[in-house]
């Protein structure tokens, strides 16, 4: 068998498809207990997790969703492949003026909680938490980790993030919008040297960013591609026709909210 090339190396890792990896992740799967490295599938917690720490599989101080073994085996393979995603956006509506009216370190507390309902709406769906932005959240969602229903995955977190928020009819305790959109990106380890991370680029992740931009309190702005993708239930949904800033066409998307 011909050896890969490095692309097709991380082509078959993030659809799932490279032996050694599937191999991996049968293998950690077997130990207890969640959370696990999203690559690999070693546990973090429960005698698996301590067992994982002891041969340094413990968690990444780099990327909390990634194990440092495949932190440093990203490092060493850089590189990706370009592959179809869904990318969720969520931020917190009227930051600005919540951080006025209220002390620094209540502010602190209060977008640490929001940060811990995202991680944990985007781990039960299968996703990876890219990056906290301040005020809002990135999540990618890769076929090899969400499976071919990653789009539906995506939009399940959407909804599930306003759940947790109390943006589903009730009194939020934060303001929440949210952006999903589904396309091909470039993914795999980005940057040079020792400033290098693992996460996507490309359009689709700007197209989802735009889409949060515009999304109101309580609203997930599905582009049309990603529900599509996900087989949203559109039937009462509202669709609305976007100018994204800095993108020449405009985009068709749904709107959802937190009640499928």
């Amino acid at each position: 068998m011909a050896k890969l090339t490095r692309e097709e190396m991380w082509e078959q890792m993030l659809t799932g498809n490279y032996p050694r990896l599937h191999r991996m992740r049968q293998i950690w799967g077997a130990l207890p207990s969640s959370p696990r490295c999203k690559l690999c599938n070693a546990p973090f917690r429960g005698p698996g997790g301590v067992v994982m720490r002891a041969i340094g599989y413990g968690p990444s101080p780099l990327n909390r969703r990634l194990c440092k073994w495949c932190i440093r085996a990203i490092h060493k393979q850089p590189g990706g492949a370009e592959i179809e995603i869904s990318v969720l956006f969520a931020d917190v509506r009227g930051s600005t003026t919540i951080a006025e009216r209220m002390p620094p370190d209540e502010f602190s507390r209060l977008m640490a909680r929001f940060y811990g309902a995202a991680a944990g709406v985007i781990d039960e769906w299968d996703g990876i938490v890219d990056k906290f932005l301040g005020d809002g959240t990135v999540a990618l969602f890769i076929p090899g980790f969400a499976g071919s229903d990653h789009a539906a995955h995506a939009i399940a977190a959407a909804r599930g993030l306003l759940e947790q928020t109390g943006n589903d009819g009730r009194e939020p305790w934060i303001s929440v919008g949210a952006g999903v959109h589904t396309g091909k990106s470039f993914v795999g380890a980005v940057g040079e040297g020792d400033v290098r991370d693992f996460t996507a680029l490309g359009d689709t992740v700007n197209t989802a960013a735009r889409l949060t931009d515009l999304a109101g309190p309580g609203e997930i702005l599905v582009s049309a591609d990603a529900a599509t993708a996900g087989s949203l239930e559109t039937t009462g949904l509202e669709r609305r026709t976007l100018e994204l800033r800095g993108r020449e066409q405009s985009v068709d998307a749904w709107v959802a909210r937190a009640q499928a």
